[in-house]
């Protein structure tokens, strides 16, 4: 019993003594947490409340800049130039004299004759306020229930005094200089100016003005002389269809790329690619916006400000175009689609006959470098001025009303029937599958009927023709049989080899055009003698047949099409990615012995006196391969025009269509200009004057 009294005293002694270590504890950290409360609030308390008003910070962010777009040569296509702004930066600005700010700011652009942001669609005479003629919409906005909230029969005396209210403007403000501050403070409401956004109050501003603006600002709080980027197309009208435009981002983009793992965000107002290089190339072009934090104090002042993230530029993206010869085929298309169109109205009032060339509007081209497949000039007519063109403004419905659709891109979208330039295509063919020989002689008598339903009519007489004289005179007859032997599939296949319905792999939007046959919803046996005149369901872009050019060229090799040649940093001295190797994508299948014998009958095309394209080229100090086309369609012909020099060792192929041309000549004159720009042949230097719309 004394052993389990003691053992219970002892347990007690040990409670009491965890307690008062306990009770101990807790008083030391009260004792601290009170001297820590003192020392916060009573000591230095005064330092601790300055450093919390320091703390309060705004972010903010800084602008991207946009990767640009260059030639071959390094020549801008689309820049970033530098401007100047005016901006009133709230995180700076006193609040409580902005009235008196604005209006300094207006004498000052008065004094340089600058023009400042002026939206309000209310003016002043000395018989008082009245609505801007041709301002309904923005009227309509400023009545709205989302702004003054004011019937449309309201007067502009009356919304004046609204806007004064809203704005609690000085009441000694009257008359132009009230109307003024009114219009800057409703502009600065609509562009949400806010501690993260500030006010662009005047824009452009001449680089004569910028030295008097920024010194008698120098004085006003939050007001700012800056630089900023404008992007714009050098030579607006040269390739609008290949650069692109940018335009706001929808909410599926937006959803999108900040859900992909690119690293790059975008905000909601802000412009993405939507065609051409400025689209395929997105993700290398934008740039990375930065941030900063601004830190102000108890007073308003700024007490610092720390940039947190750096901001960083897109990449530059150089193309394979040169912008002279591009510059050549935009004006040598202009010239010809004009005189086609005029040779065709001319002979439709002499001779009463129709579908003459009179409804020539359009056409394209396409110079490619036999080397590497790459595009030296790719132009789409008519054509439209970049710089003008924004998604929703009067240029673009112009544009998009224009029956003769502008935007179109005519060089790599749009697909034509080719006619006889599809020819040296078909006798490659023939002559690897052993359907005719090299002195295989087949009797023209202008009328192919071997399938009544499909009569195939020859424009002349030729008798006994060989593949050579075929090519050089494009005898239908010759070759309606020629296909006829050698059957639509074999014809087909043979095409894609050449890249004819098949995708080039050049960067940007493409059209696979049609190869008949194996494209055609139903086929019947006659269906490929009109078929290997390039007629039939055969539909090819100007691109494709370039391709294929090259790659007759190229002894049967075709590379891969390409419009762009590098990738850079911004500063254009770090090689980013690299698509200059030339990529091969298929071989011919026809051998060098048939190869060579269906490029030698090209040669005649232009060095026979009898070749339909002698005229032209039967002088030209350069040896030319060639071959000329025309096929029909609803309106006139079209006329089409394929060749390659020089003969023996190939280093461009051009291809021409122009739609409803008519007569070869104007397609053949395309080709010649560019091969002139090429070679330098000739002094005349063609500077793009399209026609804008």
């Amino acid at each position: 019993m004394r052993s389990i009294r003691k053992k219970k005293e002892n347990r007690s002694d040990g409670t009491k003594r965890k307690m008062i270590v306990c009770l101990a504890v807790t008083l030391v950290f009260f004792a601290l947490f009170a001297a820590r409360l003192v020392d916060w609030q009573l000591i230095h308390g005064g330092e601790y409340k300055k450093l919390a008003a320091r703390s309060t910070g705004y972010t903010t962010e800084t602008e991207a800049t946009r990767g640009e777009i260059l030639d071959k040569n390094g020549v801008g296509l689309v820049t970033n130039s530098t401007h100047y702004k005016v901006v009133i930066d709230k995180l700076y600005a006193d609040e409580n004299k902005l009235d008196s700010t604005i209006i300094q700011l207006i004498e000052i652009m008065e004094k340089t004759g600058e023009k400042w942001n002026d939206a309000l669609p209310i003016k002043y005479s000395r018989s008082g306020y009245y609505f801007a003629a041709d301002s309904e919409e923005e009227k309509a906005r400023l009545l709205s229930d989302s702004f003054l909230d004011l019937p449309e029969s309201t007067s502009a005396d009356e919304c004046v005094t609204a806007l004064k209210e809203r704005y609690k403007a000085s009441s000694e403000l009257s008359g132009q200089r009230l109307r003024d501050v009114l219009s800057v403070r409703y502009n600065m409401e609509k562009e949400q100016y806010s501690s993260s956004k500030p006010y662009v109050f005047a824009e452009d501003i001449s680089q004569p003005s910028v030295g008097s603006v920024s010194e008698n600002t120098q004085g006003i709080k939050g007001v700012d002389v800056q630089t900023y980027l404008v992007r714009g197309a050098a030579d607006p009208d040269i390739a609008p269809h290949l650069l692109g435009a940018l335009g706001s981002v929808t909410e599926e983009e937006y959803n999108e790329k900040n859900s992909s793992d690119s690293g790059k965000k975008y905000a909601l107002n802000d412009k993405i690619g939507k065609f051409g290089i400025e689209l395929a190339f997105e993700s290398q072009l934008k740039g990375e916006g930065g941030m900063k934090i601004v830190h102000r104090s108890a007073d308003g002042t700024v007490a610092d400000t720390v940039q947190t993230v750096d901001s960083k530029p897109g990449n530059t993206v150089w193309l394979t175009l040169d912008s002279k010869l591009q510059e050549t085929a935009v004006k040598s298309l202009a010239e010809n689609v004009r005189a086609a169109k005029a040779q065709g109205k001319a002979l439709s009032e002499q001779t009463g006959e129709k579908m003459v060339g009179e409804d020539c509007e359009a056409g394209a081209v396409v110079m490619l470098s036999v080397k590497d497949f790459s595009v030296l000039a790719a132009a789409s007519y008519p054509t439209y001025d970049l710089n003008r063109y924004s998604e929703y403004g009067s240029y673009y419905v112009k544009l998009a009303e224009n029956e003769n659709s502008p935007m179109f891109n005519r060089a790599f979208i749009g697909s034509f029937a080719c006619g006889s330039v599809y020819k040296p295509l078909v006798a490659g063919a023939a002559l690897e599958e052993g359907k005719i020989k090299p002195d295989t002689e087949i009797f023209c008598n202008q009328k192919y009927d071997y399938y009544p339903s499909n009569v195939v009519r020859c424009m002349h007489y030729h008798g006994d023709m060989n593949v050579t004289g075929a090519i050089a005179q494009s005898c239908n007859y010759f070759f309606a049989e020629a296909g006829r032997r050698l059957g639509i599939e074999p014809m087909y296949l043979y095409s894609e080899r050449f890249g004819l319905g098949e995708y080039t792999g050049v960067e940007i939007e493409e059209s696979k055009g049609t190869l008949a046959g194996r494209d055609s919803t139903s086929w019947m046996p006659g269906n490929t003698v009109s078929a290997a005149i390039g007629q039939s369901d055969n539909a090819f872009t100007p691109l494709q047949l370039a391709t294929y050019t090259a790659t007759i060229a190229n002894n049967g090799v075709r590379l891969k099409t390409s419009v762009v040649s590098k990738i850079t940093d911004y500063e254009r001295k770090t090689v980013v990615e690299d698509y200059s190797k030339a990529e091969q994508v298929s071989t011919g299948g026809i051998s060098q012995k048939n190869l060579d014998i269906v490029k030698k009958a090209m040669l005649e095309v232009t060095q026979n006196e009898d070749g339909t394209a002698y005229s032209v080229f039967g002088d030209y100090p350069i040896k030319v391969a060639a071959k000329t086309g025309t096929a029909e369609n609803a309106g006139s012909d079209h006329t089409t025009f394929i060749c390659f020099a020089p003969f023996d060792k190939p280093e461009v192929a051009v291809a021409v269509v122009l739609e409803n041309g008519k007569k070869s000549k104007f397609s053949m004159q395309v080709a010649k200009d560019l091969l002139n720009s090429y070679f330098g042949l000739n002094k005349k230097s063609y500077k793009a004057n399209a026609d804008t719309l």
